[in-house]
């Protein structure tokens, strides 16, 4: 596996794979990489030729608060996961190379609709931040695929529309949150969390489980279902940002006819931020 660090590096190694006819997946990180990240490079592997990884703390997506400074960076030990992993190529750019000038005059991307709901709501900017560098890493790297957790569930449905909305020419592809045995759903983040808060942290899964549960009996008062795990979460020593029982396929307030439902959560535990979701189809 090979390295660069820059724009005219990147685009040379993968021109010369699409004039070679080569189908390109590309799958971008924060690094810090655990077998989730490793997940969505085997499968990149599975459905092209060559797999571009990136490695790109971006500081348009963390708020004036927020753990930019202090977010782990172990490209090192990176590298060497992903060339266990298969990956060809590793693009880890520095800021300047991908944000040319001064941030807070840079180009933005929004997606109306999806970016102040559900974490946009308690985050603001986040995912303009995301919808902005996706944006660039799509231009920089011209995959013909690319290749997302669905932890970040949110994340990925507004992706997918961003790509459908400004014509980018990508096949945007989900893969399946990867979890401890315990249920937690991994994350970066987790490593934020002391030796009791990892024991608890499996609780946000076990509500979610829960609502789950409910919806499959019979229940429909969604509000109630949603106020119920809220408080179940308090009691079990988070701070709930909010739980929220949405269509899976655009993350609007469900109907009575809809069937195909997602329940997401957001809490904090500690100085964690922990996120997670379960997919539920009803009759």
């Amino acid at each position: 596996m090979e390295t660069v660090t820059t724009i005219g590096e990147l685009r040379a190694r993968t021109a010369a794979w699409r004039d070679r006819g080569e189908r390109i997946a590309f799958v971008p990180t924060m690094g810090n990489l655990h077998a989730g990240h490793l997940r969505l490079v085997q499968h990149a592997r599975t459905v092209a030729d060559r797999v571009v990884v990136s490695i790109f703390v971006n500081p348009t997506q963390f708020g004036p608060n927020e753990d930019y400074a202090s977010y782990p960076r172990t490209l090192e030990v990176d590298k060497q996961a992903l060339v266990d992993a298969d990956a060809d190529l590793l693009f880890a750019p520095p800021v300047e190379e991908v944000y040319a000038g001064d941030l807070e005059t840079a180009t933005r991307v929004e997606v109306p609709g999806l970016s102040d709901i559900l974490c946009g709501e308690f985050r603001p900017g986040f995912f303009s931040g995301i919808a902005t560098v996706v944006t660039r890493l799509f231009n920089m790297v011209q995959p013909q695929v690319a290749v997302f957790g669905e932890k970040d569930y949110q994340q990925l449905v507004l992706i997918r529309r961003m790509a459908r909305d400004l014509c980018i020419p990508v096949e945007v592809l989900g893969v399946a949150t990867e979890r401890e045995p315990d249920g937690l759903a991994m994350s970066s983040r987790n490593g934020y969390l002391n030796t009791a808060e990892h024991q608890q942290a499996p609780g946000l899964y076990r509500a979610l489980c829960a609502v789950r549960d409910a919806l499959e009996a019979g229940a429909r008062d969604y509000g109630q279902l949603e106020r119920a795990a809220m408080a179940a979460l308090s009691a079990a020593g988070f701070k709930p940002d909010y739980v929220s029982i949405r269509r899976q396929a655009d993350l609007a307030p469900p109907g009575t006819d809809d069937a195909d439902l997602i329940v997401l959560a957001a809490a904090t535990l500690g100085t964690a931020r922990l996120i997670d979701h379960i997919k539920i189809s009803i009759t």
